[in-house]
């Protein structure tokens, strides 16, 4: 403390000039010894250093400013001393022992290279700028978020200079800024901080890790900071915790990969460090936020198509049936069906290695629960082709995409339409679609607002009206005629037009049917169809207009 203060009293000019004045005194020191030549011939190099080095620290626009000058001056000088009195105890040989000696040496040697190391950072990159000036000038010189600014900027700058220890209280201050000011932190972090907070994930000390993870933690999920971090190297320390750190360390690592593996370049940089085995292994053993974590970040990855197969090969298949079926949280569950979907997308040996594990069952159990999700829909419509008929009936299939009609939300909708679409390809599974109660949810479909899920339900109706008794089904429902003369709409965005012609043909021999076609405006729709030339469009509209030349007669 005594110390402190006296440092505290002394200007950076008053520092300068002393550790100008001791340079050549521990040069001259360290000629004078006999022992150790290799030692202190090292030793002597760096000190030869230090004269240009204080020189151009001297030189710098905010030396006689900045506190961390003074504090780097003071670091020296101490350093300086050290030396002074290691020379005098060799050339005394008044030491303890060689062993002893030696270690004192390279210790010497050691702090010698961290102080050039530190003067050279304050000299060379922007940490000198971005200190802070002593917080009397500071608070009377600038505006409250300026001030903040500048002190939060010193704190970043310590991450840089000094020994571990000091690091270590950097980073303890830093968390506890980044709770109340986090975006005023984020606000002045420059790259060579994070090149910084990137080289402490591979400290020695755990606790430093740890405590540097949460931080970059912080960074990547504020969405500021990843090229920084990915071009600074932080995946591979981020993988190595993932696979052997602290509870809390690989927590926080694994939601720093979650966020940055949103972006498909850095999801393959991931795969080639060697990440995913680390991230399958949190799936089986992690609590439940590093397991949601690791589940997104490898659903993420699986967005990629050409690291799909690398994934298969890792177990990825294996694990994320498990989660469907044992999943902590929710999330994690969705996750899995999300990423089981990426994967069966267009690899037909994934398709049959999801099938092969019980992917099927354990996607439909998943969808018994009341918001049946998009993704788990998804999956099992990619997987219908690669699964027997009979299997697909026996394990539940039709009763689970009507849930999904009546419950899911509407992009899970579509998935249960396109998924009837596939597998109702054959007279049985049309009657039994129709059986399950398919149909009028169908219908209620073809109003939604997006052309996609009106497409898709059109679709679905045209496939499964080749059937008589599903044809009279629609028949039957008050919606189906208004509902799909509403989408022979002509417009280009309309994509279903062609699916209404099929369906609304099959319902045209119903006079009941006709009658409401044309009162719902069906030929006006028909002839512009006629001349885009859809399908069935000119035959569909001279049956609608002879009908009406028919009733038309019919009344005089």
């Amino acid at each position: 403390m005594v110390e402190e203060s006296i440092a505290d009293s002394q200007s950076a000019e008053d520092w300068l000039s002393h550790a100008q004045e001791l340079v050549p005194v521990a040069l001259n020191k360290a000629r004078e010894v006999k022992g150790f030549p290799g030692r202190w011939k090292m030793i002597m190099s760096k000190l030869e250093q230090i004269p240009a080095c204080l020189s151009d620290l001297s030189t710098h626009p905010c030396f006689s400013k900045n506190a961390l000058c003074k504090e780097q001056l003071h670091a020296m000088l101490k350093t300086l001393k050290g030396a002074i009195e290691l020379a005098d105890l060799c050339v005394g040989e008044k030491y303890e022992g060689k062993l002893r000696m030696q270690s004192d040496l390279d210790a010497l040697s050691g702090k010698l290279d961290l102080n050039l190391r530190d003067c050279w950072l304050l000299i060379k990159t922007e940490v000198l700028g971005e200190a802070t000036l002593p917080s009397s000038v500071a608070v009377s010189s600038a505006e409250p978020e300026a001030t903040t600014h500048s002190n939060i900027r010193e704190l970043l700058a310590r991450l840089q200079i000094g020994h571990l220890e000091a690091k270590h209280r950097a980073l303890d201050s830093l968390s506890e800024v980044m709770k109340e000011e986090e975006k005023n932190v984020l606000a002045v972090f420059g790259r060579s901080n994070i090149a910084a907070l990137v080289q402490l994930l591979t400290a020695t000390s755990p606790c430093i890790r740890e405590k540097t993870v949460t931080v970059i933690c912080s960074l990547a999920e504020s969405g500021s900071c990843e090229n920084w971090l990915i071009s600074e190297g932080v995946l591979p320390p981020l993988i190595r915790l993932v696979e052997s750190g602290s509870s809390v360390g690989k927590e926080k690592a694994t939601i720093s990969l979650q966020r940055l593996s949103m972006s498909t370049e850095t999801a393959r940089a991931i795969v080639g460090h060697s990440g995913v085995r680390p991230l399958i292994e949190i799936c089986w053993t992690g609590d439940s936020v590093s397991q949601a974590a690791a589940a997104c970040t490898l659903k993420n990855i699986s967005a990629v198509p050409d690291v799909r197969q690398t994934l298969a090969e890792e177990g990825i298949i294996r694990v994320m049936i498990n989660l469907l079926d044992c999943g902590i949280l929710l999330g994690s569950k969705e996750y899995a069906a999300e990423c089981l979907q990426n994967l069966t997308a267009s690899n037909d040996s994934l398709k049959r290695s999801v099938v092969s594990e019980g992917g099927v069952r354990s996607l439909l159990v998943y969808l018994d629960g009341p918001l049946p999700q998009e993704s788990a829909v998804g999956a099992l419509r990619n997987l219908v082709g690669s699964v027997s008929v009979e299997i697909l009936i026996s394990l539940g299939l039709l009763p689970r995409l009507v849930h999904v009609l009546k419950c899911g939300s509407l992009g899970a909708q579509q998935a249960a339409a396109s998924a009837i679409c596939r597998v109702c390809t054959s007279t049985e599974m049309k009657r039994l679609a129709g059986e399950a109660g398919c149909i009028p949810l169908l219908v209620k479909m073809l109003e939604a607002k997006s052309n996609s899920v009106s497409e898709v339900a059109a679709q679905a109706i045209s496939s499964l009206m080749i059937l008589s008794q599903n044809c009279r089904e629609v028949k039957r429902d008050d919606k189906s005629v208004p509902n799909l003369v509403q989408l022979l709409d002509p417009s280009p965005q309309n994509t279903a037009k062609k699916y209404a012609v099929s369906c609304i043909a099959s319902l045209s021999s119903s006079k009941k049917c006709k009658k409401l076609m044309i009162s719902y405006g069906a030929i006006g729709y028909l002839k512009k169809l006629t001349g885009m030339d859809i399908p069935g469009a000119k035959k569909l509209l001279e049956r609608l207009e002879r009908g009406k030349l028919k009733s038309l007669f019919s009344r005089k």
